[in-house]
């Protein structure tokens, strides 16, 4: 069974209150990476404020990375000892020069379709459970 599709969080929603498994996707420049422990740091800025996302590179190796360049990352979220969590990458693409301003109005963008839709078709089947 492949798992849920993925909707994009920004790097300040990565936290302990989503679901251990849950697909996210992600962004953030490459801060660190230790291969002998096949981990990566993703951060971004956001009102001032750093925000680190760790991430799981094991079934993405051979890794070749370009430390501060910006990264998309693909995942499911794991609960990482000492109460963070980590993304472990299904996929892991090198996005340098993408414009964050516009990635981050298109996934507001989507989350606004999205919000609509779901609003739209509650509308839909309202009247249809009101019939019966």
């Amino acid at each position: 069974m492949l798992p849920a599709a993925a909707l994009f969080n920004f790097p300040w929603e990565i936290n302990s209150d989503l679901q251990e498994g849950q697909s996210v996707r992600t962004f953030g420049r490459l801060k660190c990476y230790q291969p002998e422990e096949s981990t990566a740091t993703l951060s971004a800025q956001h009102s001032s404020i750093h925000h680190q996302v760790l991430i799981q590179t094991s079934s993405v190796e051979p890794f070749v990375p370009i430390i501060g360049a910006q990264y998309i990352v693909l995942g499911e979220i794991e609960h990482h000892e000492g109460g963070g969590v980590m993304v472990r990458a299904r996929v892991l693409n090198c996005v340098d020069g993408v414009n964050l301003a516009l990635l981050q109005k298109a996934i507001e963008g989507q989350r606004s379709f999205f919000k609509d839709r779901e609003s739209k078709m509650a509308d839909v089947q309202s009247p249809a459970d009101d019939a019966t």
